[in-house]
């Protein structure tokens, strides 16, 4: 296989690993070093558990792509005889940062959208005795994010880009959920606010960058790829990708089933701006907009049944269907426009991970 030089492990049996079992491998170390190694005075081992606990809790549940998309990008970008072990480990552990940045904004919006379920289990703050504290858990697994890039990265040329892309990419997802808040306040339902436009900018902020460009940026950096040039042409095709999975995160929400998406959808309740609801309003009739104006935002079982009906009798599943298709020869037409220098396999790769998904 030649793939056992390039580990991150030693000999026998772990050599011959694939990336997503040494990437759950690398967890427990993580979890280690962070609550074991890092802060050893006495008075802290209170907090250091309260930390383990939610950092199992909340960080290694998921499907992990963004942070398997760190190993998987840089393989793509470099030949195996220039990726050390020292460099799959760091990728690894670049990976489980974006992983927990991916908790820490989950944990929040858990909160602030009053959410029930997440992967499959009560949400962190739902649990008996967590409550609001989870606000100050949730900042407990972000500053974790930073001591692992500086223990494991500060040596290394990419480190401050690194920092950079991380904090820049917090604070544009930091900006889409403000968007995504004020567009949809609680109480206020204003069917007005939802436009093409304002849902493409709460996609584009909200998930887009953190979830398919902050990967990528991350490994092409790791890669000693700098220029602002391919940067560009790299974030002009993910972001693009990214559109297209919040859209179909949004259909799943209403359409998908919650044994498998290990989330009950509550969009319809919680009066968000999603694709189904900006799409329906702009082909429905004004006796169907009186319908979605009466029962959209509301809890009761009858009016979010209603929602559903009518969803159903706008054909919302065949447009989406739809749509899919076009996303994706759209997404081929970028890459083929914008990856000239940059392997096409990094895009693809990501693009079979996530079309024609169920969850």
């Amino acid at each position: 296989m030649g793939d056992g030089v390039c580990n991150g492990t030693h000999g026998g049996r772990k050599a011959l690993l694939s990336d997503p079992q040494r990437f759950e491998a690398q967890f427990d170390e993580l979890l280690t070093e962070l609550t074991e190694r890092d802060f050893t005075e006495p008075g802290l081992t209170d907090a250091m558990s309260r930390l383990k606990q939610v950092m199992v809790y909340n960080v290694p549940g998921g499907k992990k792509n963004r942070g398997l998309s760190v190993i998987g990008s840089l393989r793509e970008l470099l030949p195996p005889s220039q990726l050390t072990q020292d460099g799959v480990q760091r990728a690894l552990v670049v990976g489980w940062c974006i992983e927990m940045l991916q908790a820490f904004f989950l944990m929040t919006d858990d909160i602030m959208d009053a959410s029930v379920t997440r992967r499959g289990q009560p949400c962190w703050y739902k649990k008996d005795g967590i409550g609001l504290d989870a606000i100050n858990d949730s900042l407990l697994v972000e500053g974790s994010i930073y001591r692992l890039l500086r223990r494991h990265c500060r040596d290394q040329p990419y480190y401050v880009h690194l920092l950079e892309l991380f904090n820049e990419t917090t604070f544009q997802t930091e900006l889409g959920q403000v968007l995504d808040l004020i567009t949809a306040p609680p109480g206020q339902i204003d069917l007005g606010r939802f436009t093409m436009e304002r849902y493409k900018t709460i996609v584009k902020y909200k998930t887009a960058f953190y979830s398919f460009y902050l990967p990528v940026a991350s490994a092409m950096y790791m890669a000693g790829i700098n220029s602002e040039e391919e940067h560009k042409n790299a974030k002009h095709i993910l972001l693009e990708m990214g559109e297209f999975f919040q859209i179909q995160d949004d259909f799943l929400d209403c359409f998908g089933d919650p044994a498998v998406t290990g989330k009950i959808g509550t969009d319809i309740q919680d009066n968000k701006c999603s694709w189904l609801v900006v799409k329906a309003l702009e082909v429905m009739t004004p006796e169907q907009r009186s319908v979605l104006e009466l029962c959209y935002g509301r809890s009761d079982e009858t009016s979010v049944t209603k929602v559903k009906e009518l969803y159903h009798s706008l054909q919302m599943p065949a447009l989406y269907q739809s749509y899919e298709e076009e996303s994706y020869q759209r997404l081929q037409k970028l890459i083929a426009l914008h990856a000239q220098s940059l392997p096409h396999s990094i895009f693809l790769n990501f693009a079979k991970k996530i079309y024609k998904r169920d969850k």
